[in-house]
């Protein structure tokens, strides 16, 4: 089944870090770009980081810049979401998207440029 898995969300305290996974099944994600995005009960999903198919380029809304780092690893099928320095306005249900178009040269923001969404995992961020 294809399918995107993400792990690695929980509590963390203003200023903590979380290492977010997304494991990729039944497709190879190195055709793809790849973004994470989040969502907040009541509101539509915000893109936050994209990556290039072959990790060449990498792109970040501007709130989270300096702070999250967006990687990935195509061997393992796998895209990786590094948080630092965590705020309470983190917080949110954080989900794994895989473009649609094949090798695209650039990474969209618009979530409707993607065709694959995990179940998300939930950050929350509080003292």
């Amino acid at each position: 089944q294809v399918r995107l898995v993400e792990s690695g969300g929980g509590l963390a305290q203003p200023g903590g870090s979380l290492r977010l996974t997304c494991a990729a099944s039944e497709f190879d994600i190195s055709r793809y770009a790849m973004s994470w995005a989040r969502q907040v009960p009541g509101k539509g999903l915000e893109w936050v980081a994209g990556i290039y198919s072959d990790g060449s380029y990498i792109e970040y809304q501007d709130s989270v810049k300096g702070r999250f780092t967006i990687s990935r690893d195509n061997a393992k099928n796998t895209v990786y979401l590094q948080m630092n320095s965590l705020k309470p306005e983190d917080t949110a249900l954080y989900v794994c998207l895989k473009d649609r178009a094949i090798l695209r040269a650039t990474i969209p923001e618009d979530p409707e440029a993607y065709d694959l969404r995990g179940q998300g995992t939930q950050v929350t961020v509080s003292s």
